[in-house]
């Protein structure tokens, strides 16, 4: 069963995914527009809830895992993105960061609200040395919140990654825990 960690800031909750978000995710996931930089949109809502059932189980910082957390507003309850960590390294000393934010909750700073807390909680609870996000090079936005967030532009591969079933180009960004220096 997943951790029962809640993440808060001044407007957002942060919960490990459960199969009550199901309908929630769908709703903005399987905008293929909206999500055309994603490596999932889901074809149907079983598809979601076969991914919720895959994570629910998973621990938080598990070498080779994701740990997936929903972001909801406080003010209404309503999920409105979601947030993947993925636990990698040879010491599993880093951890891969995604965020999908719904299309009409986009450009609001829900994205950065979240993802520093989760960047502090990497770094301070969970003791990592180092964030990485791969991001698609049309990605614009991603691009700019992810340097907005100190994040530094490390490497770039030609068709580095499977997005959609097909291959595209891959910037790597990456922040180091400062607190270790």
């Amino acid at each position: 069963m997943s951790q029962k960690i809640q993440l808060t800031t001044q407007r957002l909750l942060l919960n490990p995914i459960s199969i009550d978000h199901a309908e929630a995710i769908y709703s903005y996931r399987s905008d293929a527009v909206t999500n055309r930089y994603q490596g999932w949109i889901p074809e149907d809502i079983e598809d979601v809830r076969s991914f919720i059932e895959r994570q629910v189980s998973t621990e938080m910082d598990v070498n080779g895992t994701w740990f997936q957390f929903v972001v909801i507003l406080k003010e209404t309850g309503e999920v409105i993105g979601d947030m993947g960590l993925h636990f990698i390294g040879s010491d599993n000393d880093e951890v891969e960061l995604g965020c999908t934010i719904t299309k009409v909750q986009q450009g609001k700073g829900y994205a950065t609200e979240a993802l520093n807390e989760v960047i502090s909680y990497i770094f301070t609870k969970l003791d990592k040395n180092r964030i990485i996000a791969s991001i698609t090079p049309a990605n614009t936005r991603s691009i700019n919140l992810f340097e907005r967030l100190n994040f530094k532009r490390e490497t770039f591969s030609r068709e580095g990654k499977m997005q959609n079933e097909s291959q595209t180009d891959d910037l790597l960004y990456a922040l180091q825990n400062n607190l270790r220096l």
